[in-house]
């Protein structure tokens, strides 16, 4: 999410004036609208916009704080369409009680909660509240559209990591889509237009070199996450050695033990270090018998996913997670 966003809502509201909440930047009102719940994310966005008053700075300043510090945080919105029905409670067997409380009131709202538990809010929330808006942002958001009457959704506060995925294979197209579906922000890169696409890539930022000494020009950040995944394997060694060299966050090449041997002797040969080789993920992925180029991106993705939690969050934080869930 972009700090500039929160600052506009926060200046807005010092003014006195509505702001405005564009999908664009809250794309968790397109995500609501797309469930059916809501007509549309504009109308989600207006609703929550035209609820908010000078208390919710305190919201937003505290996630502007949250993403200039890198927390582990969100913005929760309660997204209302029938006001009775919201502040009703409805316990079942299997979550815990509320007792007679619903939501606190039947009107939107936005509240900032983290990773610790802390939640931040304008105006008083239920125990019910609280469950829905830790739940929607902690994951796995299994009980947001559990109660009648409003619906929960969420934006994360963290900068979007950057995975570049070098080289234009089957893999690597799989790999494009479901990075993209899980948050990531995705660059394929590969030397042939005819195997870098529109077609095969869709949606996502395509670079096309005249040849892999090019690598060089390429404003890799420390932090991105690169996944060598070259055709052939022909160009693997220097996109190792560019990765690494940038220190890139993570790097995962593709390949058997054999190849990837042959690639290590050409990446030492060009200055790498044997510590940096060990720093190179290989195989990529996480190990549960992938084959297809389908399989190969949930597998490649799937370790992304833990690569980016990992980095967000403390062994303490992922401790209690895990005692949490019960395993």
């Amino acid at each position: 999410m972009r700090k500039e966003a929160l600052s506009a809502v926060v200046e807005s509201l010092e003014q006195g004036k509505e702001p405005v909440l564009a999908a664009g930047d809250f794309p968790c009102f397109a995500e609501a609208a797309r469930k059916g719940i809501v007509p549309s994310a504009e109308a989600a966005a207006q609703g929550v916009a035209a609820s908010l008053t000078a208390a919710d700075c305190a919201v937003f300043r505290r996630a502007l704080e949250a993403a200039e510090a890198g927390e582990t945080a969100w913005l929760a919105f309660k997204l209302v369409f029938d006001a009775e029905a919201a502040t009703r409670n409805v316990d079942n067997p299997v979550t815990p009680s509320f007792g007679t409380t619903g939501s606190a009131d039947g009107r939107p709202a936005v509240f900032f909660a983290n990773e610790a538990g802390e939640v931040v809010g304008s105006r008083p929330f239920s125990a019910r509240d609280e469950f829905q808006i830790l739940d929607v942002t902690r994951g796995p958001a299994m009980h947001t559209d559990q109660f009648d009457g409003l619906t929960w959704s969420a934006c994360a506060l963290p900068g979007t990591v950057r995975v570049w995925l070098v080289g234009a294979t089957d893999a690597s197209a799989e790999t494009a889509a479901l990075a993209s579906h899980v948050g990531f922000s995705v660059v394929a890169v590969d030397d042939s237009a005819d195997f870098l696409n529109e077609a095969r890539f869709p949606g996502v930022e395509r670079v096309v070199l005249d040849s892999y000494a090019d690598l060089e020009r390429l404003a890799i950040k420390p932090g991105d996450y690169v996944c060598v995944l070259t055709r052939g394997h022909v160009h693997d060694p220097e996109t190792c050695v560019w990765a690494v060299c940038h220190q890139a966050g993570y790097v995962g090449m593709m390949g058997c033990r054999s190849k990837n041997d042959n690639v290590k002797a050409v990446c030492l040969d060009a200055g790498m270090t044997e510590a940096q080789w060990e720093g190179v993920k290989r195989p990529i992925g996480l190990k549960f018998g992938a084959k297809t180029p389908a399989e190969l991106a949930i597998a490649i993705v799937a370790e992304l996913v833990d690569v980016r939690y990992r980095a967000r969050t403390s062994a303490a934080e992922r401790a209690q997670h895990e005692e949490h869930l019960g395993r």
